[in-house]
């Protein structure tokens, strides 16, 4: 690979052709399979080496500007990440269950968590994976300032708002080290940002 690609990703091959260069980028060979086998409706071998020569195929025929996402499959955070999201929706799902059934009222407050990773990537994928916990509604997010704005219940306890503070930036770490960059990862060890961020 020459340098002029040496900054790409990891899941990308590129070669001249003709008096161009293209990029196989793997993981839009591998989406654009995934949709030709469900156009298709069966799952067969022969509907997979299709697939992968359709998507080989409309990938040279109309190739896309170089960008590299900063996307990094990690075996060992993925899974960890999981774990957490698996054992967060469980405890989440208790602790909303009890709250329905005990006495209100619960505050609520719109909290602003300043997030330590400023990628697109890192954060869509710790709005998503906090939003889909029970309880952590991302209302807003501000991408100037990385910012996610969530809505908290019990916001008369100081200690709940920081709580849900620092669950936003335990996932953000686990998302970092599951599908970042070593650049992301640094910064998502970084010690928290202290004070109350103001929307």
């Amino acid at each position: 690979m020459s340098n002029l690609f040496r900054d790409r990703s990891p899941y990308s091959w590129s070669f001249r052709l003709g008096g161009g260069r293209r990029v196989l980028e793997l993981p839009l060979i591998a989406w654009l399979t995934v949709i030709w086998i469900l156009l298709w409706g069966t799952l067969s071998w022969a509907n997979l080496v299709n697939g992968v020569i359709v998507a080989v195929c409309l990938c040279l025929a109309f190739p896309l500007p170089a960008v590299d996402l900063g996307l990094r499959l990690r075996p060992l955070g993925i899974l960890r990440l999981t774990v957490y999201l698996l054992y967060d929706m469980f405890s989440s799902s208790v602790e909303v269950t009890r709250q329905i059934f005990a006495k209100g009222p619960y505050p609520a407050a719109v909290v602003a968590v300043p997030l330590r990773v400023r990628s697109d990537l890192m954060l869509t994928a710790t709005a998503v994976a906090v939003s889909n916990v029970p309880g952590g509604s991302v209302i807003e997010v501000r991408r100037s300032t990385a910012t996610l704005f969530l809505h908290v219940l019990d916001a008369d306890d100081p200690g709940e708002i920081e709580s849900a503070r620092r669950s936003v930036w335990r996932m953000e770490e686990l998302v970092a080290r599951a599908f970042g960059t070593a650049e992301d990862i640094a910064l998502a060890a970084q010690p928290v940002p202290e004070g109350d961020p103001s929307p």
